[in-house]
């Protein structure tokens, strides 16, 4: 229910320009805030039948005294994932064309009922801050390690032929945002790394900030963006992110190496 009220408030967000979703609303969902968006149509009646569970929920809550739901992700679900708790999975990254690689390690930390938390590395050095993404993929952008992400771009289910629409977020959180948009050219298992993945390959193009040559300065203009992202559709792994733009915070590649076990006792 909050995923489908944060989706529904992002598409209001993207067509008015409110930008509320960009200052973190996420799916931490304050019905307040998602109705003074002023909806209409379709979105509207969403987001009251939305609300209208949501108090439902509440109401049995109250009445039943329910616990809390557990932070941890269910033991059955974790044993659907291509991966576990303590696996460092090892990227080659590189930041434009002709960049000598680097290796980014990313180790799970964490598999929390509606998130997976990681670790993270370049080269070696650990970055203080972590990286956390949802289950279909989406990080959290907020105080996050400083690697390019991306804001509601993937979805639950990905299916052939289906049209995404998001945001790319640069490393540097200071940056400007790129706008998006996706289409699965492909689905299916895949084995990489020595693991099997239930792969989404998803087309992007879009436009990200323009860059002055001579300054370095982000201008009013705008860079055509295209590239290639892979995912695994059990859980949100990214696999693949190709990115190619004259603008250097979105021209990059990292690809799946290798992953490496966790000690197991």
């Amino acid at each position: 229910m909050w995923q489908r009220a944060a989706d529904v408030a992002y598409a209001v967000d993207s067509r008015v320009g409110n930008n509320m979703i960009a200052l973190g609303l996420g799916v931490t969902v304050f019905w307040p805030a998602l109705l003074a968006m002023r909806p209409d149509g379709a979105e509207a009646q969403a987001l009251a039948e939305l609300k209208g569970r949501y108090v439902a929920l509440r109401a049995v809550e109250a009445s039943q005294a329910c616990p809390p739901p557990a932070e941890a992700m269910a033991a059955q679900r974790q044993a659907a994932l291509p991966v576990a708790l303590g696996d460092r999975l090892v990227y080659e990254e590189r930041s434009s064309n002709g960049a000598p690689a680097r290796l980014l390690g990313m180790q799970i930390t964490a598999l929390r009922r509606d998130q997976i938390e990681f670790s993270v590395d370049l080269d070696g050095k650990a970055f203080a801050a972590p990286w956390r993404q949802d289950l279909v993929g989406n990080p959290v952008l907020e105080g996050r390690a400083p690697l390019l992400g991306w804001r509601r771009l993937l979805k639950p289910d990905l299916a052939l032929g289906q049209v995404l629409v998001g945001e790319l977020a640069a490393a540097n959180e200071l940056q400007p945002s790129a706008r998006v948009r996706g289409q699965v050219v492909a689905t299916g298992p895949q084995t990489i790394a020595g693991r099997s993945f239930d792969v989404a390959v998803i087309e992007l193009f879009g436009e990200a900030p323009a860059v002055t040559p001579s300054s370095g300065s982000v201008d009013q203009a705008s860079a055509r963006l295209d590239g290639v992202m892979a995912v695994d559709r059990r859980s949100g792994l990214l696999l693949r992110l190709e990115l190619r733009c004259a603008n250097p915070d979105f021209n990059l590649r990292r690809r799946l190496l290798r992953v490496e076990a966790a000690a197991r006792p």
